[in-house]
């Protein structure tokens, strides 16, 4: 591999996911995954196999669905954890194993309860067993921003002699500042005796911030690897984002000496993808993907990019696939129609039944929409999991009465494994009626943590995509819905989670913060 590619390592499907209320579906999964391909990113983590069987159904899936990216699953340093990864990559083309054993005193100490003896021994053990299975090996030093500069090289010098070819140094807890960080990977880098035999990659968090700053200091200071999620998607504060740091080292290309095989035109739409599918919309002012990313409201800015696009835009809305295409489909169109330009965004239906369903709410909003666009689309086939709309509970119908200084009501229908309950309730406004009509029926003892209404498109006939999070013992959810009415749109996100709730079950074993 040329020494000025720098490797794009997404970790959406399993850092990214770790957000409260992000967790996916398999097809949700297989979907983000074959959109990251299609964008050309180098390794894929796929997730943490040990974690559950959904996890590892889902890494076994996109292991045998991926081709032109390598498939990576997460591995604690044990036995175990590096055999379950294993056998859950054993059909992909391109398979790494990434195991990883916190290095930092405190964790060390408080969390491990081993000696620095007893982790470097245990990471070793790790990586040469991983090597048993496959060529491509990462090693993480979880908690490097706050290890010890001599105990790091001690730890990765022996983990390149047993056949770590990858090796990363985290900012787990999003510690770090620029220019000290990248101070750390050069050391790193000089210090210790073989560090030519493997690549070193970054893996920052965004506590303070600094997440793309640090990753892009340690480029700058040889790393050759970022590691990075969609829309800055993970735990806490999220992972630093993989657009900002593609557009980053592609901008500024006067100081990077590196170049990425991204194909960045697919930005704008992955990024929508994971939005809808999560329920994690972006925020307008986010940078490379936000709505007012490439907007201009000042008039001194509008009157310099239509004299000269450059003085206000130092990269092209194109570029990073800001260009939207009216579909030509309406509700004369045919499946074969709708098939095609749904498999283009990245969607493959595995059973007629499934292409009907979807084919059937395309026809329904296309006797609402004039003009159908690729976030319509998505928003359709995405905010109606395929694989959920079988759930326990569905929306049969429903109804709202609002009027000016009367209290709304709503009336809602809604089918429990196949039969069918109706409930009325008063609210505070019509969504609150409907969310209390709904208990109602379900009982679910869920707390609504976060409702929030975005608008897919423009215009007053624009799906409006809403998201409901709910929590229950400890799990969160988020729940999505899409409709050209608002309310309807509640009512479906609202079902959406509780399906989940019903769905899915905790995971058996924490996932970890690399």
């Amino acid at each position: 591999m040329s020494s000025n590619h720098l490797v794009i390592f997404d970790t959406t499907l399993r850092d990214g996911e770790q957000s409260p209320g992000a967790s996916m579906t398999k097809i949700e999964k297989l979907r983000i995954a074959k959109a990251l391909e299609k964008m050309q990113v180098d390794v894929i983590e796929a997730g943490f196999a040990i974690a559950s069987q959904g996890d590892f159904d889902a890494v076994k899936a996109i292991a045998e669905a991926v081709m032109d990216s390598t498939v990576c699953s997460l591995a604690r340093a044990l036995d175990k954890d590096i055999d379950r990864a294993a056998e859950a990559l054993h059909g992909a083309k391109s398979a790494r194993i990434h195991t990883f054993i916190a290095t930092s005193p405190i964790h060390m100490q408080y969390k491990l309860q081993m000696e620095p003896d007893q982790v470097v021994e245990q990471a070793v053990k790790a990586v040469k067993r991983a090597r048993q299975y496959t060529d491509d090996v990462e090693f993480s030093c979880e908690d490097a921003g706050r290890s010890e500069l001599d105990f790091l090289c001690r730890i990765i010098e022996q983990a390149i002699a047993a056949g770590a070819g990858t090796i990363n140094i985290p900012d787990t807890v999003g510690y770090a500042i620029p220019e000290q960080f990248g101070n750390t990977i050069r050391q790193l880098m000089e210090k210790i005796p073989n560090a030519d035999k493997a690549i070193f990659s970054v893996h920052c968090h965004n506590d303070l911030g600094l997440a793309v700053a640090n990753s892009l200091a340690a480029v700058r200071c040889g790393a050759r690897q970022v590691e990075c999620t969609i829309n800055g998607l993970g735990e806490r504060a999220g992972n630093a984002a993989l657009e900002e740091i593609v557009m980053g080292v592609k901008t500024r290309a006067d100081l990077f000496e590196v170049e990425t095989q991204l194909n960045t035109q697919h930005i704008v739409p992955t990024s929508r993808l994971v939005s809808t599918i999560t329920g994690f919309p972006v925020q307008p002012n986010k940078a490379i993907v936000g709505l007012n990313a490439f907007a201009h409201e000042s008039g001194i800015h509008q009157d310099g990019v239509i004299k000269h696009r450059e003085t206000y835009e130092i990269m092209q809305a194109q570029d990073v696939g800001w260009h939207r295409n009216a579909l030509v489909l309406g509700k004369h169109s045919g499946r074969n129609a709708f098939r095609t330009r749904l498999q283009e965004l990245g969607y493959n239906f595995e059973t007629e039944s499934e292409l009907n369903e979807a084919f059937a709410r395309f026809k329904d909003l296309a006797d609402k929409k004039h003009e159908i666009f690729d976030e319509d689309l998505q928003a359709l086939v995405s905010g109606n999991s395929l694989d959920d709309t079988q759930g326990r509970y569905r929306l049969v119908c429903m109804s709202v009465n609002i009027e000016t200084g009367v209290i709304p009501d709503a009336k809602v229908t809604i089918s429990i494994d196949g039969k069918e309950h109706t409930s009325n309730s008063k609210g505070g406004g019509p969504v609150d009626a409907t969310y209390r009509a709904i208990e109602k029926i379900v009982h679910s003892g869920a707390n609504l943590q976060l409702y929030s209404v975005n608008n897919i498109t423009s215009g007053t006939d624009s799906q409006g995509e809403v998201t409901a999070r709910l929590e229950l013992d400890g799990r969160i959810v988020n729940g999505v819905g899409s409709d050209t009415d608002i309310v309807i749109a509640s009512g479906k996100a609202y079902i959406h989670a509780l399906n989940l709730l019903y769905k899915h079950q905790v995971k058996q074993l924490p996932q970890s913060d690399v």
